[in-house]
């Protein structure tokens, strides 16, 4: 979930296209990256579902200046702003994009099909009405920056303490063969966003993939309940700071914008 949202793609570029750093062509081969194709649907003054170019045209004229990031978890509306219905349904898809200066936002539905190797992925774009108020629980880059590192810390004296798969060398060395083959060929974020944006993503990527390869390696040494409730107890609120730092990265070309 961390690693690369696709609202995080389509936030990132949509921006630098928004703000006409790079050209359509190159904006929406960012944002499709290994997928088939991506389409909107629910547009204003479409009848049925179009392109990215023509959707990220059609938002620059109905007077969208900006981007945003939600990715949101049960208990946790990150980035959401309402109304319950949209909120109801990011929730669902776990992430959304919500446009800055024109009251709508997109929630992706992702398809797949074909034999194991050869996946073919459509996403389909639900573009909603959305409430015009400040997204929740989005930090600042600073604050964001300054909780990761508190997090991070914490977390990794628990995990280790309890001998936690994820806390150790192998889990570095996988993370790290993990970002070589995710970033290849690709950059963190797009053309506009400030150096210390793209510091924070990498960092809450790096910390989802240490908190992922911990859930999916099993308990290490964690074998009693106790234990394997304090691991549980140790990674959650690492992987609600993650995500929170995601969202301020992602959604800082926008709040410089503002100010």
């Amino acid at each position: 979930m961390l690693s690369e949202p696709r609202s995080g793609r389509l936030a990132a570029w949509g921006n630098a296209l928004l703000a006409g750093l790079v050209s359509p062509d190159d904006a929406v081969l960012a944002i499709v990256g290994d997928d088939a194709v991506h389409r909107v649907e629910g547009l204003p003054g479409e009848s049925g579902p179009v392109g990215l170019t023509l959707a990220l045209g059609r938002l620059r004229t109905l007077g969208a200046t900006g981007l945003r990031v939600a990715l949101p978890a049960p208990g946790h509306p990150l980035g959401l702003s309402g109304p319950p219905a949209f909120n109801a349904r990011a929730l669902e898809a776990q992430e959304a994009v919500v446009a800055f200066g024109v009251p709508y936002g997109f929630v992706p539905e992702v398809t797949e099909a074909g034999p194991e190797g050869d996946v073919h992925v459509e996403v389909l774009w639900h573009c909603l009405p959305v409430r015009e108020a400040p997204p929740a629980d989005v930090p600042s880059l600073g604050e964001a920056e300054r909780e990761l590192a508190e997090a991070l810390r914490d977390a990794t004296q628990v995990l280790s303490k309890l001998d936690v798969a994820g806390s150790g060398p192998v889990a570095e060395a996988a993370v790290d063969a993990y970002r070589a083959r995710a970033e290849r060929g690709r950059e963190a974020l797009a053309p506009g966003y400030p150096p210390r944006a793209v510091r924070v993503l990498e960092l809450a990527q790096r910390v989802g993939l240490l908190i992922s390869v911990a859930y999916e390696n099993g308990h290490g040494g964690a074998v009693s309940a106790s234990e394997m409730a304090a691991r549980g107890e140790a990674l959650r609120p690492v992987e609600r700071t993650a995500r929170r730092a995601q969202v301020a990265a992602y959604n800082a070309y926008v709040e410089e914008r503002e100010r």
